[in-house]
């Protein structure tokens, strides 16, 4: 059996229609949503975190090789990889001004990166087990992580950017 159509729950979108080919389009011909989908392929193994670049056509990616990815949306090719985590990267995000990358690794450590330098500015430990998450704060200096040591913890990242910047 193939799926033939989605129903949402507050039936803003009635429904979608699922094409062969393209996707999911919706049926309300205003306004059609494709899904059109396109393998990209680059790391050895599951693939955990992804982020779109809020400004540049980039989006990073993290996973199971332990490798930090900079692709290309355009072209649909990694850039280059980011090496220094020894074990899974759970999340990855862009910083919404500076040209930096946090990636959040099951080697208990979080780490920004910057991708013009390609390079690792900074290693932040402290959790006792794997992080499985860590953002940037939209407006803040700060960094919020969340890990299976079960806690959350808020990290300043002040000195570093004006150290950096």
């Amino acid at each position: 059996n193939r799926l033939s159509s989605l129903q949402t729950l507050d039936h803003q979108f009635p429904s979608f229609r699922l094409h062969p080919n393209l996707g999911l389009q919706h049926e309300d011909l205003r306004s059609q949503i494709w899904c059109i989908p396109t393998l990209i392929k680059g790391h050895e193994g599951p693939v955990r975190g992804i982020d779109f670049h809020p400004q540049l056509p980039l989006f990073v990616s993290g996973g199971d090789d332990a490798l930090v990815k900079v692709w290309d949306l355009k072209q649909k090719r990694c850039i280059f990889s980011l090496k220094g985590h020894i074990d899974y990267i759970r999340t990855t995000f862009f910083h919404h001004e500076l040209p930096w990358i946090l990636s959040a690794c099951d080697d208990q450590t979080m780490r920004i990166w910057n991708y013009q330098s390609r390079g690792c500015v900074n290693i932040i430990a402290g959790h006792s087990h794997y992080v499985m998450c860590a953002q940037f704060h939209h407006e803040k200096n700060l960094i919020v992580s969340a890990s299976l040591d079960s806690t959350i913890r808020l990290w300043d990242f002040s000195v570093l950017r004006k150290k950096l910047t």
